[in-house]
């Protein structure tokens, strides 16, 4: 079974979407705003692989945070030797 990683940046677009419906929620109740958290929360699950919202937060943060490491990071290189390095000391 392939196994698909969500992209980070639409991650934190869905996350955005979700903090977004929230707030409006709590300023209003509006039928809209409604049917957006209720999208948002379903989009969430279903891309993190999880059955409830705050699953689906916890997952999202760890895609976050996994994107965020270096070797996670196509660009990333590694470190340059430093002087203390036993190996270049010898």
């Amino acid at each position: 079974m392939v196994v698909l990683k969500p992209e980070p940046r639409s991650v934190r677009t869905l996350l955005a979407r979700y903090a977004g419906a929230r707030i409006a929620l709590m300023e209003r109740a509006d039928p809209a705003w409604q049917r957006e958290l209720e999208d948002v929360t379903y989009t969430l699950c279903v891309v993190t692989g999880t059955q409830s919202i705050t699953d689906a937060i916890a997952a999202a943060d760890e895609i976050l945070a996994a994107a965020e490491r270096p070797e996670a990071r196509p660009d990333a290189r590694p470190a340059a030797p430093s002087a203390e390095d036993p190996v270049l000391a010898a």
